[in-house]
């Protein structure tokens, strides 16, 4: 199975369209150490032929256009796609917003959980993707489930799901109060363990995840692979840097550091190889000479950057 990171940013991507912040501006300039990133995506194949996405960013066009792999064959039809589904981990903009971009009456089928596809269900855009073309398929927790093509051909990826901390997609909360709850654990955010049929092995994906309780260290006790959350390096990032008003807590964001944050959380649990996405455009660990990039690395995670591939 290959799996690669199409897109390692969260919202926005680096540099974000108006951001002003100094990571952007150094991106920007070609700084070095600073390289830009498109919004949260990775994709899987069993077979080197045909493609899963895991979510579907608004870069998705430029992804595409950076990766061969999901590009038309060239001996393929005068339409084509060797992307066979897009599974859903929640409702984010910068997780949906790109299914718009595959609307060209291409097959391929949508997975999510029942409050995702009720999401899209509820947004008449996303009728463009007619789901006598497009599928739309119910990727229920805790249920290992084969992924299948529109025309319900086996991928050979395999997905098993499960509820995790989040919040519920920033379009769906009521009022804009930034230190309202809107905080939900049954469904509206997933991660995925992503495998190949027939393996035990695999790839857990989870770019949203706000904070580590016991059941997901247990589940995540002996992976090969975690792909985790690593929007924030502090909780009060975005205030500090004076872009938000918002914690990343309240963004349904684990940090990375503190006491609380994912690096200690997960420190005594039995992972392979550990590697942060969905990193915000304010993150410190994108300038890999800063401090915060060493103490990364020093507790033994990976900083996930567009076009990084794993193999197993």
């Amino acid at each position: 199975m290959r799996v690669k990171i199409i897109g390692s940013a969260a919202g926005g991507g680096l540099p974000q369209w108006n951001c002003n912040y100094r990571l952007s501006r150094a991106a920007r300039s070609g700084m070095l150490g600073v390289h830009s990133r498109t919004q949260s995506c990775v994709t899987a194949s069993a077979d080197g032929t045909g493609w899963v996405l895991f979510n579907a960013s608004p870069d998705i066009r430029q992804q595409i256009a950076q990766t061969p792999e999901l590009q038309p064959a060239l001996d393929g039809p005068l339409r084509s796609t060797p992307i066979r589904a897009v599974v859903l981990t929640n409702a984010d903009i910068d997780h949906v917003a790109g299914l718009l971009s595959l609307r060209e009456r291409q097959p391929f089928a949508i997975y999510g959980t029942a409050q995702v596809l009720a999401t899209l269900e509820a947004n008449a855009i996303f009728n463009v993707l007619d789901p006598a073309i497009v599928p739309r398929r119910l990727l229920a927790p805790t249920e290992e489930l084969p992924i299948r093509d529109a025309e319900d051909g086996e991928t050979g990826i395999v997905v098993d799901s499960f509820p995790v901390p989040g919040k519920v997609a920033l379009y769906l909360e009521q009022g804009r109060d930034p230190g309202a709850d809107f905080s939900s654990d049954t469904g509206h955010t997933i991660g995925v363990r992503i495998t190949e049929a027939g393996s035990r092995g695999g790839v857990f994906y989870i770019p949203g995840c706000a904070r580590i309780d016991v059941a997901l260290r247990a589940r995540l006790t002996h992976a090969a692979c975690l792909l985790f959350d690593g929007t924030v390096y502090t909780d009060d990032e975005m205030i500090a840097a004076r872009v938000g008003q918002k914690t990343g807590a309240r963004m349904g964001h684990i940090a990375m550091s503190g006491e609380a944050g994912s690096i200690a959380g997960l420190a005594d649990v039995k992972i392979g190889r550990r590697i942060f996405v969905h990193i915000n455009n304010t993150n410190p660990v994108l300038d890999e000479n800063s401090t915060e990039r060493a103490a990364v690395k020093a507790a033994g995670w990976e900083v996930a950057s567009d076009g990084m591939e794993i193999q197993f």
